[in-house]
């Protein structure tokens, strides 16, 4: 195995591949939900924080992966 291959002898990059973030980000918020509304009913406290900020950057990656899928 050769650990540098020179330019001439590489193969070229293949394309990107589309993928559709914003179902991952939707589970990902919607457990984030479902993980605040079981806190609100066990153990109220300071894990409620960590479900809405959960919850907030769920949201902003949600609308960045919508804004990124209309605008291709």
């Amino acid at each position: 195995m050769r650990l540098w291959v020179p330019a001439a002898e590489r193969r070229p990059n293949p394309a990107p591949v589309n993928t559709d973030d914003r179902k991952a980000f939707l589970a990902g918020t919607v457990l984030w939900l479902v993980a605040l509304v079981v806190v609100l009913v066990v153990a109220p406290g300071a894990l409620i924080w960590t479900c809405v900020a959960g919850l907030v950057i769920g949201a902003i990656g949600l609308a960045w992966s919508i804004w990124r899928h209309r605008a291709q």
